[in-house]
């Protein structure tokens, strides 16, 4: 393909010469739907919710339901952040080319790391329960248990999805499309039953009451309150995949935007409300399906399953393991689509920048982010699965790593904008700082509390394994972009003059 340029619409008040390299995707094919469905299925919502409801209620109690509100707050403002920067260069790269536009090549090639990381890393989670889920489904569900059983079917999971993502973002669309409807029937199913049991009168159920909302007595204990808040902020992550399909979305500088504040505030609403119900029903008590028990922390729904539905109990592990699969799926993409933004720009050698020329996606780079999480799975799963888990914690480090540098960039790059209106003041300056520095504290809080050797299932040398796995794989950024910045095909890059190809195609 030639290495055509656009200049992004819907940048008014912005700085101008923003232009986007043509990468060969396929534009136009998702529409605003398209787009709020990628950002919900991404989040894995009802998968979050059975592995963390649990986790934030053992911390915070009845104060669950606010503190995943106040969880949401940051990321509703990166969510601003996200669509300002989309709206003045709608470039699949998100945060490595807004970083890089704003801070220079340095900050945009870690920034491009840090997307990557995370996603690897929780590919391999969601390999982990995609396996388990599944085996619990049949017979007697004692092969979920079966650590070489999971493991080959995480794998086939992951190398199915790369597949899908592979062969065209229609066909994904469309696979998608079926397992989030299957999610959210089965979610919706199981949210009626609670409804129909409590108007019935649950016998051991407990009434709403306005103090689950109340700030004071969720802060009462303020380590508990901002501990609750971490948990419940990274449940939402994932919502930012509409911005990385951007040039395959209708209006690119405007509806992944808008898409992806729609889906973080219909996130924010099924969460909360959920959470209520299940409270309501369950308790938060430590006996029985009440979300205090230790027994339950880890899949909530899991032990609720039977109690509400009955024999209909195994559609809440459908709908758990179709949650998991979209989001294989989902996370897939925003990797492979930065890491063609990298080698299109010269951060990445050109083999990266390569769009499969029938199938109009990233090709290579979609193979490399499939085969880079199967061969993470693996390693870490035969190692260790306690350092597999630990590693998995760390996510949180990558996300608001990657989370508030796209907070800072977008106050710096509208930096010259911000007087020209409130609207740009508010939500090019003022929102996108303070959201991103909630997450800088959030980054500095968990790395603390991951260096408590009591953190996680592992310590080395003294230190939380969580610590040190989110350090360490941060860290080999740092060395790979050393790498790349004597690397004849990429030190262009890290000079001041990128490469001038925006991207080649392959017929296979």
């Amino acid at each position: 393909m030639s290495a055509r340029t656009t200049t992004a619409g819907g940048g008014s008040g912005g700085p101008s010469g923003s232009a986007v390299p043509a990468k060969g995707l396929r534009a136009g094919i998702l529409d605003l739907g398209d787009s709020v469905m990628l950002g919900l299925a991404s989040t894995a919502p009802v998968y979050s919710l059975a592995a963390t409801l649990g986790l934030i209620v053992a911390v915070n109690g009845i104060y669950t339901p606010l503190i995943l509100v106040l969880g949401f707050i940051p990321v509703l403002f990166i969510a601003y952040a996200f669509r300002e920067l989309n709206s003045a260069m709608p470039d699949c790269g998100t945060t490595f080319t807004w970083s890089r536009r704003a801070f220079g090549p340095w900050a945009g090639w870690l920034g491009g790391w840090g997307v990557a990381l995370a996603g690897i890393v929780v590919l391999a989670n969601l390999a982990q329960v995609a396996g388990q889920y599944l085996w619990l489904l049949i017979g007697d569900g004692s092969l979920a248990d079966n650590k070489l059983v999971v493991t080959a079917t995480g794998v086939l999971f992951i190398a199915f999805m790369t597949l899908v993502n592979y062969r065209g973002i229609r066909l994904g669309e469309h696979v998608q499309r079926v397992l989030t409807y299957v999610q959210y029937v089965s979610l919706g199913i199981f949210a009626l039953a609670i409804i129909i049991r409590i108007a019935g009168g649950a016998p051991e159920g407990q009434a709403f009451d306005i103090e689950w909302f109340n700030p004071a007595g969720a802060f009462a204990d303020p380590g508990a309150g901002v501990h609750g808040a971490l948990l419940a902020l990274f449940i939402y992550w994932g919502w930012d995949t509409c911005l990385a399909v951007n040039e395959e979305t209708e209006n690119p500088s405007t509806t992944p935007g808008r898409g992806a504040v729609i889906s973080a505030f219909v996130l924010v609403a099924i969460y909360v409300s959920v959470a209520l119900l299940v409270m309501m029903y369950a308790t938060v008590g430590t006996e029985g399906i009440g979300l205090g028990n230790e027994a339950n922390q880890s899949d909530v729904f899991l032990a609720m399953k039977d109690v509400v539905l009955g024999p209909w109990g195994w559609l809440i592990v459908v709908a758990v393991l179709a949650s998991v699969l979209s989001s294989t799926q989902t996370t897939i993409l925003p990797t492979a689509r930065g890491t063609l933004s990298m080698g299109v720009h010269g951060a990445l050698p050109p083999k990266f920048g390569e769009v499969h020329t029938r199938n109009q996606t990233p090709g290579f780079s979609t193979q490399v982010m499939g085969v880079a999480a199967v061969v993470y799975y693996v390693a870490m799963s035969f190692l260790s699965e306690n350092l597999l888990s630990d590693s998995i914690s760390a996510i949180s480090l990558f996300i608001a790593f990657y989370y508030a540098l796209t907070g800072f960039a977008c106050g710096w790059y509208f930096r010259s904008t911000l007087s020209e209106s409130a609207r740009n003041l508010w939500f090019r300056g003022i929102l996108p700082l303070l959201g991103a520095l909630i997450l800088t504290a959030a980054f500095f809080i968990s790395a603390v509390q991951m260096w408590d050797p009591a953190y996680g299932d592992t310590q080395i040398f003294g230190i939380g394994g969580a610590f040190v796995s989110g350090v360490v794989l941060l860290a080999l950024g740092v060395v790979l972009a050393v790498v790349c910045r004597f690397l004849p095909s990429t030190r262009e890059y890290f000079t001041g003059k990128p490469a001038a190809a925006a991207g080649t195609t392959t017929s296979a």
